[in-house]
């Protein structure tokens, strides 16, 4: 994917190395990237003990424990985007950059879904609002709950915000075989394409309408809110292709990516059989379809998932 040099959007929120507290695990109808689960983090209670013991020892001992972690910035808030200083991590090692690489082609790709978004919603003359898109490192706020390593990359209608802990496209590579920036594209778009259902009025009927309903009858639906998803990210390729900017291969990682994470796929590596009764995702097949069928097309009607046989 030719992405270098190109707009980058300004709907950038950097909170890399800001760790405000939240509340709660992922809810309020986020709609979550399948596939989280970088390992959580925090202190153990006895850690917790052990640290304040420390902290009233060297006060004790005349230490100006709050003065040394000012100056070393470990108090300091999180950075707003485009400062450009270096951020702590969770490991306590050095974050990158505000202006660093992978954030540059973040804010490239989702310049590229407020084009395309933008002219097709022009186009049946109506106005296309963009959403935020959070970058955050180990957990952080949203109307939703806790953005966390845990729950993924996911969009909360609550704020109109995606959020985004780009270490998942190392575990992508890494846990999935799902490599390539055209598949961590993808992600961002499948994410955006939850906001196109939100603007388009999908999502608040679904999340008013599975409050009545079973969980299986839920996880049904939601099958055919993710998969419409996945066409509108497709809607998003389509229109990158004819920019004349994916290269050889491009389309492949997409649907790799696809594949790798369709709910029958993880069943079968996390615990070796399927439950699909459980899936709210869709197959890996499924996945496969509804993304090329959107790159295809271009089209919303042809991406009526809700309508139509996945």
């Amino acid at each position: 994917m030719d992405w270098k040099g190109r707009r980058q959007s300004d709907n950038i929120e950097d909170e890399r190395g800001s760790s405000p507290m939240g509340g709660g695990p992922l809810g309020g109808g986020g709609f979550r990237f399948p596939g989280g689960g970088l390992g959580g983090g925090g202190l153990s209670f006895r850690t917790i003990i052990v640290l304040v013991v420390i902290f009233l020892v060297l006060r004790a001992m005349g230490v100006d424990v709050i003065g040394l972690l000012q100056q070393s910035g470990a108090l300091t808030g999180g950075s707003t985007s485009g400062s450009g200083y270096q951020q702590s991590d969770n490991s306590g090692g050095t974050a990158a950059p505000a202006n660093d690489e992978m954030k540059q082609f973040v804010a490239t790709v989702l310049a590229d879904t407020e084009d395309t978004w933008t002219g097709i919603f022009k186009s049946m003359g109506q106005t296309y609002t963009d959403p935020k898109l959070v970058l955050f490192s180990g957990s952080f706020p949203s109307a939703c709950g806790t953005a966390s390593a845990a729950t993924g990359p996911f969009y909360c209608p609550s704020d109109q915000k995606v959020y985004l802990d780009m270490a998942f496209f190392q575990q992508m590579k890494d846990q999935f075989g799902a490599s390539g920036d055209f598949a961590q594209a993808y992600v961002i778009a499948h994410e955006v394409g939850h906001h196109v259902q939100d603007q388009l009025g999908i999502l608040p009927k679904f999340n008013q309408a599975r409050q009545t309903m079973s969980e299986v009858d839920a996880n049904k639906m939601s099958v055919r809110i993710e998969l419409q998803a996945d066409c509108f990210a497709g809607i998003w390729g389509k229109f990158t292709q004819q920019k004349g900017i994916l290269q050889q291969g491009d389309l492949e990682e997409a649907l790799n990516a696809a594949q790798q994470i369709g709910d029958d796929t993880l069943q079968k590596r996390s615990q070796g059989y399927v439950v699909p009764d459980s899936f709210n995702h869709g197959t890996s097949a499924q996945r496969m379809k509804w993304f090329k069928q959107g790159f295809d097309s271009g089209k919303l009607s042809d991406c009526d998932t809700l309508n139509n046989p996945v």
